[in-house]
């Protein structure tokens, strides 16, 4: 059975956190979710489809779920239009790269000759980043090296446009965080900040976030 999780938003009501599952309305019309909210998290899950980047499937690209990757790139796109905080976790991150044009490697196992990423089912496993200095991965990290929880199995191949890679696995050269220079949070990272208790990363988006409620 796969879990089927959902972008969260940081809504303005108290800080409370929102669930957000797929809408046809609002992935036509974004801006009927955005108007409600201050800061978009993209979450984990499933495999994104394939066709959502204009690559045919790979064997190992299992289970997909179109309408959430519809929705959720709708989202993305419109949020950064907006100037609006934005934090790609794992599958968040893919999502984030192809609402800007970029593409997936389907199957990191053919590219990087291991499985360190998704080594056991069901697991999350750890493994060392390292973080461009001064970037917004590494500030919201608070270190410029850190050992991240993982499960995955596809990756960054083509760059979204206008983002920046800004952290990698030390072992594999594995591109493990993505950013758009010139806008205040945008940012992706390959791994599972809330499987860590000691994680800064959403933390950092609420704070992105309440700042700009405040503006």
């Amino acid at each position: 059975m796969v879990q089927r999780t959902y972008p969260t938003a940081i809504q303005r009501v108290g800080g409370l956190a929102l669930i957000l599952p797929p809408d046809q309305a609002a992935e036509l019309e974004p801006d009927r979710v955005l108007d409600r909210i201050d800061g978009l998290l993209l979450a984990g899950g499933a495999d994104v489809d394939p066709a959502s980047y204009g690559a045919e499937r790979h064997s190992a690209t299992t289970v997909t779920w179109p309408e959430r990757d519809r929705f959720e790139i709708a989202l993305a796109r419109r949020a950064i239009e907006r100037g609006m905080p934005v934090l790609g976790a794992c599958r968040g991150m893919e999502i984030l790269n192809i609402a800007l044009g970029g593409t997936l490697h389907q199957h990191l196992p053919e590219l990087t000759r291991s499985d360190i990423h998704r080594h056991t089912p069901g697991v999350f496993g750890d493994h060392e980043v390292r973080l461009e200095p001064s970037s917004l991965a590494a500030n919201a990290v608070g270190a410029e090296r850190a050992m991240v929880k993982s499960h995955h199995h596809q990756g960054i191949a083509e760059l979204g446009r206008g983002l920046a890679a800004t952290g990698w696995s030390t072992e594999d050269k594995l591109v493990e965080a993505v950013e758009l220079p010139g806008e205040p949070y945008v940012l992706g990272v390959l791994w599972h900040p809330e499987e860590d208790g000691a994680s800064r990363v959403i933390a950092s988006l609420v704070h992105a976030a309440r700042t700009k409620a405040q503006a």
